[in-house]
């Protein structure tokens, strides 16, 4: 089991990121955060709604392109909650609330068009038991297709652990998507602002835009934007 901390530190570019998992006292974290290159990326914010987050753009005047950098990451679905890195959350949310499967609704999705580096969509689905699921969906060739859809399903984790899986492993051209499967991370017994705060420290600094925490229904957000202001 990695420390979450040291492999974050470690990778200057994850791009986004997932974490589902439990405390050691057997509370749900969930982590979820955004990095970006461009200035158009890099122009986000997340802020709360009734149902989890969404991104916004921080200056609205220099947003250039929202059709993939402006979705709601974070969705509760009646007692579940839905991670993603794209506008799947809803794809998700509908197929749940349909009664349909967190794989079915995926296997109607593939990567971002954004060749040449084909932006892996990575989901997850948080339980209230304890148990999880994630995806990556990816691109088989420099072409992009055909889209490769991986999914992971895991019991209740145990207790001070959870899986975390990024769209990339770091810098590259095109950049090199996330490969294996997600990796097992220890989880500090810390309260939502705390572990925020330590997962924002261990995000490279040039790269890091915005992070949510949740932990057994406390949440918090940080902006770099609301940071540097």
């Amino acid at each position: 089991m990695e420390s979450l901390f040291a492999y974050l530190s470690a990778r200057p570019y994850p791009g986004r990121g997932i974490m589902l998992g439990t405390t050691p006292e057997g509370k749900s974290a969930i982590v979820y955060f955004i990095m970006g290159r461009s200035e158009n990326s890099r122009n986000r914010v997340f802020e709360k709604t009734a149902d989890g987050i969404r991104t916004r753009a921080f200056d609205e005047s220099r947003m250039t392109d929202p059709s993939l950098i402006i979705y709601h990451p974070v969705r509760r679905v009646g007692r579940g909650v839905v991670v993603t890195n794209g506008d799947q959350t809803d794809t998700l949310r509908d197929y749940i609330l349909a009664g349909r499967s967190f794989a079915a609704a995926l296997r109607t999705r593939e990567f971002e068009p954004d060749g040449p580096n084909w932006t892996p969509r990575i989901s997850g689905l948080l339980s209230p038991d304890g148990s999880c699921k994630l995806s990556i969906l990816k691109a088989g060739s420099e072409q992009g297709a055909p889209c490769l859809r991986y999914f992971y399903e895991y019991e209740a984790a145990q207790r001070g652990s959870g899986r975390f899986i990024s769209t990339y492993e770091g810098f590259g051209s095109p950049l090199p998507s996330f490969r294996g499967e997600p990796v097992e991370v220890g989880v500090p017994e810390l309260g939502a602002a705390a572990l925020a705060e330590k997962v924002w420290a261990a995000l490279n600094e040039d790269n890091r835009v915005a992070l949510y925490v949740c932990v057994d229904g406390e949440e918090a957000i940080i902006n770099r934007w609301e940071e540097e202001k």
